[in-house]
């Protein structure tokens, strides 16, 4: 099993890493395609296809459980608001390996989050856990 926690919701989701739906958000297996599939809605403007930087999530910890960074995450990222050293984009950031992974949403996306503002993707932004 793997688990994925965000912050700072502190909500948490154990799946099985082969069994997800996964439905092209970003990489199978990533951290917007595993929030989406668990009813946990991460801004995404451009699909999920690392052509913004709406999905930046910073890894708090378990990193060794992703895919490494490759250039064209790094690219995409440099242009990202509240840039820090864990910075992944969650549409590209996949998880590699069972293991538990705690990111945090940014807090400028946040409080567009929390403020119910809609989704460019999705409509509304509140998690469907929540309602």
């Amino acid at each position: 099993m793997a688990k994925l926690t965000v912050l700072p919701a502190n909500i948490s989701y154990e799946f099985n890493l082969d069994a997800l739906p996964y439905h092209e958000h970003g990489k199978p297996k990533s951290i917007l395609d595993i929030g989406l599939n668990e009813g946990f809605h991460l801004e995404h403007a451009c699909g999920g296809n690392c052509a913004c930087t709406t999905c930046h999530v910073v890894v708090k910890s378990g990193a060794e459980f992703l895919s490494e960074m490759d250039d064209d995450e790094a690219d995409r990222l440099d242009m990202a608001a509240d840039l820090q050293l864990g910075s992944r984009l969650g549409c590209q950031a996949h998880f590699v390996q069972e293991g538990e992974v705690v990111v945090e949403i940014p807090s400028w996306n946040r409080n567009y989050v929390s403020e119910g503002g809609g989704s460019m993707n999705l409509g509304d932004a509140i998690p469907a856990a929540k309602k």
